[in-house]
């Protein structure tokens, strides 16, 4: 969430930068709930200045005419109190809707075709009229079933069997080894059932209510994640963090629970776009000096894994105007989906600035001990059903059998699958 008094000093030049992702900045309504606030803030230091003094005595009881006094102006207290959360509550309202300012690196553009390839690893990929597509690769080998997903729960759901669910576990492992055991993270088990004011504090809300499942128990009402960024993130929620400690690195391994309200119609077919999947989720929190050196880690720690995947992937920086709600810089990764014929996001890397740490009041200490927003980071590294498509269609083979990497041959305890689903 943003601080209304920096957006009116950005003025102009605030209204310009959040236009190139697509946005018209209200700054004129954002003005006018400010002023309403600083003078219902005004009128409430007044009235409990008068109150104070209708019911200072000498020691002794106060007389009947000032005790009426003092009646009201607490009563005129209360009501200045009420008018000022009332007009916290119309500024906070509208700053919540308002996304993340991008940074003045992030190249012009609206749609991912307009994104900037930074890098790319991996062998040229195989022509298309070569590939099979991870669901045909899927349902061969028999570790995939989108038949029953589908009896069970209806479209975009899947089911793993034998080998495949193996695979899956596997890659749970393997993702939270490296990370813990080599890039320093500490892995949380987190829960899947947050609060709205926990998606708040993200920015899932109330930007993306219409992609969120929600439960309801009696008058108590929570909502599944739709990452594992949610809970992590906001483990530190309120908390004042020592300098010290900074940067944080979390991960946890979740399920993903997401409407996917708008999408219908794409990635119909296999496991690319599901209401249900599972995702390795790293999270950083630093001091602002240091973001754009952890951004960069980040995105080589999500590349480590790809590569010891020998899986072919691209980096590209997004434009304006594809960037998340809370994001002012974002990292996709891409994998070559032959199946496809096409590179496909499997990881977005995002600094989010204080954005998120604003909204959910994480803070540090800075120089001379001023309480200062952290920046906060998050990316997937990496979703498991996306690496299973990328795997099925970069290592089959021509007798329709896959390979798997050998860093995972440990983990799956297989080093490859054979058409039926067996495996040696």
């Amino acid at each position: 969430m943003h601080d209304a008094r920096e957006l009116l000093a950005l003025g102009d030049k605030g209204v310009a930068r959040l236009a190139r992702r697509g946005y018209t900045l209200p700054l004129d309504e954002v003005e006018a709930l400010h002023r309403e606030r600083t003078a219902a803030a005004a009128e409430v230091d007044l009235a409990r200045a008068e109150l104070k003094r209708s019911s200072r005595g000498g020691g002794g009881a106060l007389p009947e005419e000032q005790r009426a006094t003092a009646r009201e102006s607490r009563v005129r207290a209360q009501q200045a109190e009420a008018r000022l959360r009332a007009a916290r509550e119309r500024l906070d309202a509208l700053l919540l809707t308002i996304p993340n300012i991008p940074l003045d690196e992030v190249p012009d553009g609206r749609t991912e075709a307009e994104a900037v390839e930074v890098r790319r690893c991996g062998p040229t990929p195989a022509p298309v009229d070569e590939a099979r597509h991870h669901a045909a690769v899927g349902a061969s080998l028999g570790v995939l079933d989108s038949d029953r997903a589908a009896r069970l729960s209806g479209a975009r759901f899947s089911v793993a069997r034998g080998a495949g669910a193996r695979l899956e576990r596997a890659l749970a492992h393997f993702f939270l080894d490296l990370h813990t055991g080599t890039h320093g993270y500490t892995e949380y088990s987190v829960p899947y059932l947050v609060t709205r004011e926990t998606m708040t504090g993200t920015g899932q809300l109330p930007k993306f209510e219409e992609d969120l499942f929600a439960t309801r128990v009696g008058d108590r009402e929570l909502m599944l994640i739709p990452t594992a960024e949610v809970p992590l993130t906001n483990l530190f929620a309120g908390e004042v963090l020592d300098t010290g400690q900074l940067p944080l690195a979390v991960t946890a391994h979740t399920p993903c629970f997401r409407a996917e309200a708008g999408s219908y119609g794409r990635d119909n077919r296999g496991i690319l776009r599901l209401h249900q999947f599972e995702k390795v989720e790293l999270v950083r929190l630093c001091a602002p000096d240091d973001a754009r050196q952890q951004l960069e880690l980040m995105v080589t720690h999500v590349e480590e894994c790809l590569r010891a995947l020998d899986l072919t992937y691209r980096v590209v920086l997004l434009p304006a105007g594809d960037l998340g709600f809370s994001a002012r810089m974002t990292y996709d990764l891409e994998v070559w989906l032959p199946g496809s014929g096409a590179f496909r996001e499997i990881s977005s890397v995002s600094d989010c600035g204080d954005f998120q740490a604003r909204r959910a009041g994480i803070r540090h200490r800075g120089p001379g001990s001023k309480k200062t927003p952290v920046v906060t980071l998050n990316g997937s590294a990496l979703p498991i059903g996306r690496t299973v498509a990328a795997l099925l269609e970069q290592h089959v083979r021509p007798d329709g059998s896959v390979e798997l990497p050998e860093a995972l041959v440990r983990y799956a305890g297989f080093s490859r699958i054979l058409p039926g689903g067996a495996t040696d």
